[in-house]
């Protein structure tokens, strides 16, 4: 039986639980037995990008160590902290360092969501049902750090009864950025109204992307500007089926605490 890590990220724990539960119940559907680190904490994402490299360190070995318990793989519901862990942890430790060799060991093993279904798997019809027109937003960081063009759509054309519709600008930026929106609060509004005009002009009724950061910006835009479009994370469309099976081992668990497997909490 495979095996999973889950990476929940900060912007997952604290606003989209339920979308870490549909990662669980899709993982355990295709047979992968699914744990949880509790020790994880914080990647180091927004210190690093706003240039404390020495506070990112302590930070990230934290991360190191609490993932190097298990040789799984890691899998998060975010392009942008996965690819902080596989393109930056490494240039965090000088070279010939146990630290080091550990970040290039992890970092080698963590996978964003759908990059693990489709590239890691080899899945890519996960039994979503979702008769709705649907468009897709391209995150910045899931895109062009990570490389990741083709997979959230290849799991998209899978799902039945779901019609596809293409945004004329899919890969421009919404205007998120982590710390950009708030350091340039009047160029990243620009750019969100830009995008929630181009997802409007699309005539679709749900827009999904694979970032937690982006989902909220545009579930916000399009909520002010009283748009009647869905925002989804890309899980919680893949979860949609017309007998959704229970969670194993506890339906309505919130696994991401203190358990040492998702669905154990409670057991002896």
């Amino acid at each position: 039986m495979p095996q999973a890590q889950l990476f929940i990220t900060c912007l997952g724990d604290q606003f989209y639980t339920s979308t870490l539960q549909n990662m669980t119940r899709i993982l355990e559907r295709l047979g992968v037995e699914v744990s949880f680190p509790p020790e994880q904490t914080c990647c180091g994402q927004p210190l690093f990008n706003n240039g404390f490299e020495e506070k990112t360190r302590p930070v990230a070995l934290s991360f190191l160590r609490a993932f190097s318990k298990n040789d799984a793989p890691i899998v998060a519901p975010s392009g942008s902290c996965v690819g902080m862990v596989k393109h930056h942890y490494p240039s965090l430790f000088k070279e010939g360092t146990p630290e080091h060799a550990l970040a290039v060991d992890i970092a080698s093993r963590t996978f964003e969501f759908t990059e693990y279904l489709v590239n890691v798997l080899k899945v890519t019809d996960v039994g979503a049902v979702y008769p709705h027109k649907v468009t897709y937003h391209a995150s910045c960081h899931y895109l062009r750090e990570m490389g990741l063009k083709t997979e959230a759509k290849t799991l998209l054309s899978q799902v039945k009864g779901l019609e596809f519709v293409q945004l004329k600008e899919e890969e421009t930026c919404c205007g998120f950025g982590g710390a950009f929106t708030v350091t340039y609060p009047e160029v990243s509004r620009s750019m969100m109204e830009n995008k929630v005009k181009d997802i409007v002009a699309s005539g679709a009724d749900t827009v999904v992307t694979c970032e937690p950061g982006c989902l909220m910006n545009v579930a916000g835009g399009l909520h002010k500007a009283g748009a009647k479009v869905r925002a989804m994370h890309i899980i919680d469309l893949l979860a949609s089926t017309p007998h959704p099976s229970p969670l194993p081992r506890g339906e309505g668990t919130t696994p991401f605490s203190n358990g040492r497997r998702v669905g154990d909490e409670g057991q002896s």
